[in-house]
């Protein structure tokens, strides 16, 4: 990975996913502590891509990084417990309409609408029992 993190532990290559056009599907790749930059490494060189983004989510203590189709979540196992039930994430324009579509379709959301240090996103349980993150970024948690 090219680009250096902030101060803050943050970097993304989009800062705003608002022009998306479709869901970017993001597959969740679980490591260990100290493993990111080793599976960052591995992604990359087997995608033939470079990450896109890299965060620290404090509150949670996990570490972040997406790599082609792949995001990373590096922390200590009780800290990714409560996440591993979520299949994948989608990087939406906008998670509101989703969350309206989801309520109307019947299915639960379990978590959120919240701001996160890239932007905003929910959890939903899909009426088939699927788990799923919706997230949008923008340049600033509050916009």
């Amino acid at each position: 990975m090219t680009a250096k993190l902030t101060e803050a532990g943050f970097w993304r290559k989009t800062a705003d996913s608002s022009s998306l056009r479709e869901p970017r599907v993001l597959i969740r790749v679980y490591v260990d502590e100290g493993q990111i930059d080793h599976a960052i490494a591995f992604y990359e060189q087997l995608h033939g891509v470079e990450a896109d983004m890299r965060f620290d989510f404090p509150e949670h203590r996990l570490v972040l990084a997406a790599v082609g189709p792949f995001l990373i979540l590096e922390g200590a196992e009780e800290n990714l417990r409560p996440f591993r039930s979520t299949v994948g994430t989608l990087l939406v324009d906008d998670i509101y309409p989703y969350h309206q579509r989801l309520l109307a379709s019947g299915a639960e959301i379990f978590f959120g609408p919240v701001e996160v240090p890239t932007g905003a996103c929910f959890n939903a349980r899909l009426p088939d029992g699927t788990i799923v993150e919706y997230v949008h970024h923008r340049p600033r948690a509050d916009e």
